[in-house]
């Protein structure tokens, strides 16, 4: 069962836990370690796309590239496609301080290759923001927190409506 929970910090806050679906390729990434710390349930699999972070309860998937680590181009831009088909709402998680040439030729040959696609492209430059992008989108794009969003969305625009000096005046000419 995938499932997401409300934990209690210790300053009374309460943190959005859930469960994620990891590739094997990045059991010794700093970032499970950061994840499991905010008591994240990981699920290291063997039959995801290697460099993957997978959210199944928000339907969101992640790409972790590190252009250091990229020796063909072309295989990198056949494994993002790859990934792209097989994840509706998915991102390329670019981990690079962006300031040597390869870099940004990589972050370029990504954004020409995918311009006009589904896949979105996040430059990150740390584990830390590896960690708060993927968390930020994952539970927007939750069920049970995006169901809330939609809810309070609704309750505003019913609220907006019932003050409006405009619907006012349209009562009054009815």
């Amino acid at each position: 069962m995938i499932s997401f929970l409300l934990v209690m910090a210790a300053d009374g806050e309460t943190r959005w836990t859930t469960t994620i679906i990891i590739s094997t390729s990045l059991q010794s990434h700093e970032t499970i370690r950061l994840l499991r710390a905010q008591q994240h349930r990981i699920r290291l699999s063997d039959s995801v796309e290697s460099g993957s972070f997978i959210f199944p309860l928000s339907g969101t998937a992640f790409k972790l590239v590190e252009p250091e680590n990229v020796k063909d181009e072309s295989a990198l831009v056949k494994q993002i496609q790859k990934f792209a088909q097989v994840h509706r709402n998915s991102f390329v998680l670019l981990d690079a301080p962006f300031n040597g040439k390869r870099q940004l030729d990589i972050l370029s040959l990504i954004q020409q290759k995918f311009f006009g696609s589904h896949l979105r492209i996040f430059p990150v430059r740390n584990n830390s923001e590896i960690l708060k992008g993927m968390l930020t989108i994952a539970k927007a794009t939750s069920k049970p927190h995006v169901n809330r969003i939609r809810h309070r969305m609704t309750l505003s625009k019913t609220h907006i409506i019932e003050r409006s000096p405009v619907w006012d005046m349209l009562k009054k000419l009815t």
